[in-house]
């Protein structure tokens, strides 16, 4: 069986799409489609903007979810047993599975990147990838912790990202690196993304999503918050709601996909982030890039 995955925040580059805009009349219509309902020319940020530009959150989420949705679309005999995205990957892993139509995730991608924005904007907060400690351990330490600090990505076995207000994640990395983190890393982000800090982009994003007919998926999705397959509509919608304050358990996904069947896994979208994640969460796992 085929796994599909799709990227999210950190896989996108100056350039990325530009091939495919180029080559694919298909994919042209659809890029400067995503122009006309973002009302400014993404494309021309993504095919030639600064590093700056792209870091935006308003342009980095939807660039990616256009990058990742409209490559889905070119590809030859695109027929997923089951799909996956990783945190604003799931957007376009739903429209893989058919439960949103390409304008219906843009727009959704759209309104959650100016409500984290502005949330962003409330709190002074922060990540930080933690590299060489298990997932229990962090998870004691940051409990104990006075300030807002929480694991907010599960993204391999020894590489757990934490999420919350700038001092108290950066305690948090200080008593970490005392009891044997190998490496810890503040990350170049504009805020505490899947922490509770993210809680009035979730009041917004709820509105939304639950105006919005999201269709009975064609194959099993696997979403962030529970590593598990999900085929209903209602629970689709309550899972991307709870997905902004929720960890992003990205290895436990991988693991249960994989448990499930899943021979190969093919990454959809913009760099290779999640393949190379998927060497480090198990070699038994066959991972490839997408290509037309």
């Amino acid at each position: 069986m085929k796994a599909y995955i799709f990227p999210g925040q950190g896989s996108q580059f100056s350039g990325m799409g530009f091939e495919l805009y180029s080559n694919n009349p298909k994919a042209k219509k659809l890029f400067e489609l995503a122009n006309n309902i973002l009302e400014f020319d993404i494309c021309k940020i993504m095919f030639s903007g600064s590093d700056e530009e792209l870091k935006q959150t308003n342009v980095t989420q939807p660039a990616i979810f256009i990058c990742s949705t409209i490559l889905a679309k070119c590809m030859n005999n695109f027929v997923p047993d089951m799909v996956a995205g990783h945190s604003l990957g799931e957007f376009s892993a739903l429209v893989a599975a058919k439960v949103l139509s390409f304008q219906e995730g843009l727009m959704l991608v759209k309104s959650r990147a100016e409500a984290m924005q502005i949330a962003c904007e409330k709190s002074e907060s922060t990540m930080a990838a933690i590299i060489g400690l298990e997932a229990n351990i962090i998870e004691e330490i940051c409990k104990k912790e006075i300030g807002i600090v929480v694991p907010a990505n599960y993204n391999a076995p020894g590489q757990i990202v934490i999420s919350g207000e700038i001092q108290a994640v950066q305690t948090t990395c200080d008593k970490l690196s005392k009891i044997g983190a190998k490496r810890t890393l503040i990350l170049p982000v504009s805020g505490a993304f899947h922490s509770p800090l993210m809680e009035i982009a979730e009041s917004t994003l709820k509105e939304k999503i639950n105006s919005t007919e999201f269709k009975k998926p064609i194959c099993p999705i696997y979403q962030n918050v529970c590593a598990q397959a999900t085929i209903n509509e209602e629970t689709v919608k309550n899972n991307l709601i709870q997905q902004l304050t929720a960890p992003v358990k990205w290895y436990q996904t991988i693991e249960t996909m994989f448990q499930a069947g899943a021979e190969k896994f093919i990454e959809v979208g913009p760099g290779n982030v999640l393949t190379g994640l998927n060497r480090r969460i198990n070699r038994e796992i066959s991972s490839v890039k997408a290509s037309i």
